[in-house]
């Protein structure tokens, strides 16, 4: 968002904090209308882009991050109706990409990760659907739970014992 050179700094930085306050209110809306109504009025990559407007803001203003921000989700928090189950370790989500220079960018950060290495790319179709947790112990399926927002899902042991695919032992 751009604001003309004449505004004072401190009215740049206001206005900058109201974007950034009115793209929280914004996703959290569409985060409703996707997770909880499953009616979207956006596409995910209209999502993905005020989503990286957001975090582009709250990096460049680390001091505005707040623990509620959309940037700091991975999914929809756990529904009602569901035991709420806390992840051992967090469910995180993969990144988006939609153009050559995203590509370049994620490749000079991996070059910066792993020196002297070489990529090859697989490019695969995202399909949109549910990120289960499924847990064993001693060989038999104890646990199962959604993503939900990646520290907290819902507990679907039951539902995924209807899953004639899924081992109920190893």
């Amino acid at each position: 968002m751009r604001t003309p050179k004449n505004v004072k700094s401190s009215d740049r930085i206001m206005t900058l904090h109201q974007r950034l306050l009115n793209l929280r209110d914004e996703i959290r809306r569409h985060d409703r209308l996707y997770y909880v109504e499953a009616s979207p009025e956006i596409s995910d990559q209209e999502y993905d882009r005020l989503l990286a407007e957001l975090i582009e803001i709250e990096s460049k203003h680390p001091e505005w991050v707040t623990p509620d921000s959309p940037s700091q989700r991975v999914g929809g928090e756990p529904l009602e109706g569901f035991a709420q189950v806390r992840h051992a370790i967090p469910m995180l989500s993969i990144g988006n990409t939609y153009s050559l220079e995203e590509l370049r960018e994620f490749e000079e950060r991996l070059g910066r990760i792993l020196p002297n290495t070489a990529f090859d790319y697989v490019v695969e179709p995202k399909i949109d659907g549910v990120a289960v947790s499924v847990i064993y112990e001693n060989d038999l399926f104890t646990l199962g739970a959604t993503r939900g927002n990646g520290a907290v899902g819902d507990d679907i042991t039951a539902n995924l014992r209807t899953i004639r695919g899924l081992p109920l032992s190893l």
